[in-house]
């Protein structure tokens, strides 16, 4: 049997998988001649296992299922056994599944932290993380060529299989659960879980093998199967939180004894944000340098930090504390991942968009496993998140605020004259202070003579520039990015 594509437009995959407007980008027919190619690939490149199976995922966005047993069809089609979930579960649980059952690898229907409009498909390798970029860029070229061929072979079989129970309890052996569960069913620590609307829905209670949320100290918010999540988006940013800041206000100003922590999941539950018990937003440019602080001396954790570009310079600061290296890598937990299975021992990779994965785990970020331990660090330690942040300030004695905005470009023109212009690294001063340092290994980081930095970034597929920074204070982050949106305007 032949391939008849190539498709038009071509489908691309992203930093992690392909993404695209239901039922226009994304369809049946489109996922039906993506999904063989994958797992063509897969073969290729870890058949050496043996493995004929796939593992098929997806999570709670509209008609996932479908398109999921749509997936499982495509590829039992050209031969490969398929073990298909039975209900919607986070992508790490996927990707464990993968590696725990000795697959190929698998393929999750998820767009993540898009809007309610997109679907998408992530592959995942049979170790139990991102594929490479050359993996991506082999299934691309093969549909681009509209060659894909396969000889009718005996059909392979479909398996249902539960993703969740094997994964809870991977999790669970990593953390010290019994300190958890006792600083919550004692009252001495508040949960507040916001998942909105997504695969992260029930994670929490159920790793910690907790009774219904209403008879503990667990309160899960956004829960319900909402395939428009609420009208926003399920990325873990306070524009589309207000409703588990409110309350975790509230409740801090009724009990202002309480220990709270807040936990914000993405659609998929790879990437995480918190809130502490004041009600304020952390991101994982706050959270990682308190995992790292928390592993590396109450478990004796050693190994590489691996952090993005876009990461906040507290990290290296925290890693020095303990004697950890530290490896920075472009945006994209694909790379930290990379580096991860590079065999150079690591204790922790992260990214600013709040993917956070471990060395002593797959190679893969996951949101409720990075939960864990930061429950874990509260419960140890007796601290509230901020305190943990603030006591790290100080011993480093390095104090910052970040921020990240996003900016429409009229046009990829536009872009390509920014391009032009940035790649001669003409900006000597950005906001009335000195450049002292300019590298472009991923996008155009300029470092500026009073300890801030500012990353220039565009996204891959649509003429936007991502805009990052830190300083001092948060007048000077937003003067900052305040200027470059204005410098970058004389190009559209």
């Amino acid at each position: 049997m032949h391939g008849k594509f190539p498709l038009h437009p071509p489908i691309r995959f992203g930093t992690d998988g392909w993404r695209g407007i239901i039922a226009d980008d994304f369809t049946f027919e489109r996922l039906a001649a993506v999904a063989p190619i994958a797992a063509h690939v897969l073969r290729e490149t870890f058949g050496a296992s043996g493995s004929n199976t796939i593992i098929v995922g997806y999570d709670r966005r509209f008609m996932s299922d479908a398109f999921a047993k749509r997936t499982a069809e495509a590829v039992a089609a050209i031969g490969f056994d398929v073990l298909l979930a039975d209900d919607f579960a986070p992508t790490p649980a996927f990707s464990w599944a993968a590696y725990e059952r000795q697959a190929l690898g698998a393929l999750v229907i998820t767009a993540s932290h898009n809007p309610a409009n997109y679907s998408g498909l992530k592959i995942k390798g049979a170790f139990g993380g991102s594929v490479s970029p050359d993996l991506t860029l082999k299934v691309e070229e093969i549909l681009e060529r509209g060659d894909f061929v396969y000889e009718n072979p005996q059909k392979g079989k479909i398996e249902t299989f539960n993703a969740w129970a094997s994964y809870c309890a991977a999790l669970r052996s990593k953390v010290n659960i019994k300190a958890i569960q006792e600083a919550i069913a004692e009252g001495k620590l508040t949960l507040f879980v916001d998942v909105m609307h997504g695969a992260a829905a029930g994670g929490l209670a159920r790793i910690l093998e907790l009774p219904s949320p209403d008879q503990v100290n667990l309160i899960e918010i956004n829960s319900d199967n909402d395939p428009l999540f609420g009208g926003g988006a399920p990325e873990p940013l306070p524009r589309y939180i207000a409703e588990i800041l409110r309350q975790v206000k509230t409740y801090h100003h009724d009990r202002p004894e309480k220990t709270l922590v807040g936990f914000v999941f993405d659609g998929d539950a790879d990437r995480i944000a918190a809130i502490d018990s004041e009600g304020n937003f952390l991101s994982s440019q706050i959270l990682i340098p308190i995992l790292l602080e928390h592993l590396a001396k109450y478990r004796s954790f050693k190994g590489e930090l691996i952090k993005t570009i876009s990461g906040s310079d507290l990290m290296p600061k925290v890693a020095s504390l303990f004697d950890l290296p530290v490896y920075e890598t472009p945006v994209g937990y694909k790379y930290i991942a990379e580096r991860m299975l590079s065999g150079t021992p690591c204790l922790l990779g992260g990214e600013e968009s709040g993917g956070i994965g471990y060395g002593n785990h797959i190679p893969e970020r996951d949101a409720l496993l990075s939960a864990l331990y930061v429950l874990e660090a509260i419960a140890i330690s007796g601290k509230d998140l901020s305190l943990l942040y603030r006591d790290l300030q100080k011993q480093t004695n390095f104090f910052s605020h970040y921020d990240r905005i996003d900016k429409k470009l009229s046009g990829m023109s536009a872009r390509e004259k920014l391009v032009s212009t940035l790649q001669q690294f003409s900006l000597t001063e950005i906001a009335g202070r000195k450049v002292i340092e300019a590298q472009a290994p991923d996008g155009f980081k300029f470092r500026l003579d009073d300890g801030s930095w500012l990353l220039i970034r565009f996204s891959g597929t649509e003429p936007l520039l991502r805009l990052y920074c830190e300083a001092a204070t948060p007048e000077l982050v937003h003067k900052t990015l305040n200027w470059i949106s204005n410098w970058a305007e004389q190009f559209n």
